[in-house]
């Protein structure tokens, strides 16, 4: 399971490597893991797109797209299976239910350790509550060596729904780059970023892919009720919007009824949103399901107060009313009271944006998040008969 330089690799599986959170914690650890101790390969069930492979600063990463057609993975098994046996990989990882079915063809291809992460749901899963999930998840469980959570509560529903043992999960959560997203100063040229009608607004922003679990339309909606409801934020307050994804078209209609798309910019796809976070005043994720959120962790080291969705592993993340504030999902009307109270009282902000900073250089740094990949990859390893010369030094 090792090639001859020594190196165990580690098979990468996802649905697709595009624009999102899950591909981008995976770019951090192919940048940041050792690269005298391990290699990886990048199996796409789907798609690989250009921009996500330039993300990835190491030269020895194999990326395979399989371009699945619609529905099960089974006619694909076959190609698979050949494609691990030439890889020889000594972990095989996949992630979230829409790659979990790859650990048949790991399985049938010998593959020595089997790694699943569940990172978070998707809107046809709001809190891992859909049954038919849960079956399936139980399903493959016996062919899952070790299971990642990326969150507290994504390890207890392993526990309490799949039925795990503790023993087989290990809690890992996200680490963000602390040197790309910091402090920063808010001059004019990195205003520039913004459409000129908006360079001396108070920005409240968001960053995530436009789809209806993300519920940007609330964050419309109770933008547009607190500029409605107070003559200081009609003046000053803007929102911006950055992402895409499939509910832009709802999310345009949105803004367009609101009244207010001279206040709103819906940003799109951004390289910069380090810098774009720098203008933000305040950071808002509405969302209604999450796992660890990146973008959060973002914010917090880019010493922004944080607003975010009372679900999933949002209160893992924000201390309320110390790095920021939760809110019930769904509430438009407490969250635009929220969005005034941060207007009003920017030293709060101020305050509780220095402590998000602090708290994400404490736990949750990209170091921690790439020793703990590396100790439990290390772990599954040993404890499959795997242990040597080169994994004693790793």
């Amino acid at each position: 399971m090792m090639r001859s330089d020594g190196r165990p690799l580690v098979a990468h599986i996802i649905h697709r490597f595009a624009v999102g959170g899950l591909e981008n914690g995976l770019v951090n650890l192919l940048n940041r893991m050792d690269c005298g101790a391990w290699r990886h390969a990048v199996i796409a069930l789907d798609t690989i797109s250009d921009e996500m492979r330039g993300r990835v600063l190491r030269q020895d990463v194999e990326y395979i797209a399989l371009e699945k057609p619609p529905g099960h993975l089974y006619s694909l098994y076959p190609r698979l299976v050949r494609l691990l046996r030439r890889l020889a990989p000594a972990v095989v990882h996949t992630r979230n239910l829409g790659s979990l079915e790859a650990v048949v063809p790991a399985w049938l291809a010998g593959s020595a350790a089997r790694v699943h992460g569940e990172h978070g749901w998707d809107v046809n899963d709001v809190g891992g509550a859909n049954r038919k999930f849960q079956l399936v998840r139980r399903v493959y469980r016996p062919l899952v060596h070790h299971y990642v959570a990326l969150s507290e509560q994504i390890a207890v529903y392993l526990r309490e729904r799949i039925g795990v043992s503790d023993s087989r999960i290990s809690t890992i959560c996200n680490g963000v780059d602390t040197t790309k997203f910091r402090p920063r100063r808010s001059d004019a040229s990195q205003r520039a970023r913004l459409p000129a009608h908006l360079s001396a607004a108070w920005l409240v922003g968001t960053v995530g892919r436009l789809q209806a679990i993300k519920d940007q339309r609330l964050l419309v909606r109770a933008f547009a009720r607190a500029v409605a409801a107070d003559a200081v934020a009609a003046q000053r307050m803007a929102l911006v919007i950055v992402g895409e994804g499939p509910a832009r078209s709802e999310l345009e209609a949105e803004v367009a009824a609101s009244g207010l798309r001279d206040r709103v910019w819906l940003a799109g796809e951004r390289p910069d949103v380090a810098e774009l976070m720098g203008c933000f005043d305040l950071f808002c994720l509405p969302s209604r399901a999450e796992g660890i959120s990146n973008t959060i962790l973002e914010a917090m080291a880019c010493g922004l107060p944080v607003l975010a969705s009372r679900v999933g592993g949002n209160p893992e993340l924000v201390e309320d009313h110390l790095t920021g504030r939760l809110f019930a999902s769904g509430d438009a009307e407490g969250l635009a009271g929220l969005l005034l109270e941060y207007l009003r009282q920017p030293a709060m902000g101020e305050r509780q944006g220095a402590a998000g900073r602090s708290r994400v250089e404490r736990s949750f740094s990209l170091d921690v998040m790439v020793r703990s990949y590396e100790q439990m990859y290390r772990a599954q390893l040993h404890g499959r008969g795997m242990a040597g010369a080169h994994l004693e030094r790793i």
